[in-house]
């Protein structure tokens, strides 16, 4: 078993590496963006990870305390989707046994969320106060509850892809995103420019929500062809460094049309963590 203070380590660790990684559009130590920087995404991680690895609070508890840790140490929303997104996988881990893998004690972990889960969640949307996020016909935010989480993301879902994974069991992580990273890792042994990559072929094929929330579609197709054009240069490249000016080019085109790929990095995030996990499992069976 994974204990509490191993989880945090593995949460931080994600959040580091993600951080490591060039992102177009999005924060990383190669480029800070839309008045945020690395040093606030960093101070983030570090205050919500014992909320969010405190084996006493519920699911939603967890998700409401490390949202709340957050506001209070950088003022701005810098983690929700990152927040909502690794709760279920740490949730996850105290279910996981020889014959329960990873994915499918999330899987159980979102069966069995409660309408109560649903209200901290709702409280700690209302407290991030992300733009365009929470406010819906039905199950508003800054309403009680009447659903479970997992019933409320999954009414969230057509328009939001962090509530898509609640409401599909992590399908886009599990059967895409570890496996593309895992590929990446053996290509190069770097799991920085493993992020990168995984970054790019997740904006390759899914809309990011934070964008469309923002723009509709304006800038959909755009992006993706962007990102396809980018994995076909670079994606066989035997030195991955050979990537930078292209990634230089593409922060900076994303970022003078107020482009932020945030929802993308926050699934690279979960992403990170699964494979963390399901790492530490392998090394502790073996």
């Amino acid at each position: 078993m994974i204990n509490s203070l191993e989880l945090a380590d593995l949460y931080l660790q994600a959040c580091e590496i993600e951080l490591q990684a060039f992102k177009p559009g999005n924060v990383s130590v190669y480029s800070d963006g839309h008045d945020m920087t690395v040093a606030e995404f960093r101070l983030s991680a570090e205050v919500s990870a014992a909320s969010l690895c405190n084996p006493a609070y519920s699911l939603g508890e967890k998700i409401y305390n490390a949202v709340k840790e957050t506001r209070g140490a950088v003022g701005c929303n810098t983690n929700l989707g990152i927040i909502l997104l690794c709760a279920p996988l740490i949730q996850a881990v105290k279910f996981i046994n020889k014959n329960k893998t990873l994915q499918e004690a999330v899987n159980l972990v979102l069966s069995a969320t409660t309408v109560c889960d649903a209200d901290w969640v709702f409280k700690a949307i209302a407290l991030a106060a992300p733009g365009g996020l929470g406010e819906s016909k039905e199950q508003d935010v800054h309403k009680t509850a009447t659903v479970t989480l997992t019933q409320a993301m999954q009414i969230a879902a057509d328009k939001d892809r962090i509530a898509l994974q609640y409401a599909t069991g992590y399908k886009d992580i599990f059967d895409f995103a570890v496996l593309r990273y895992n590929l990446r890792i053996s290509q190069w042994i770097d799991l920085n420019w493993a992020a990168v990559f995984l970054f790019a072929e997740l904006l390759s094929q899914f809309p990011d929500s934070h964008i469309e929330r923002k723009y509709g579609n304006k800038y959909t197709e755009w992006i993706a062809a962007r990102m396809r054009q980018f994995l076909q240069e670079f994606g066989q490249a035997t030195d991955p460094k050979q990537s930078l000016q292209a990634l230089f080019c593409l922060d900076a085109e994303f970022k003078s049309n107020g482009v932020n790929p945030g929802t993308t990095a926050d699934m690279t995030v979960a992403t990170l963590l699964a494979v963390l996990i399901e790492e530490r499992i392998k090394t502790r069976k073996h």
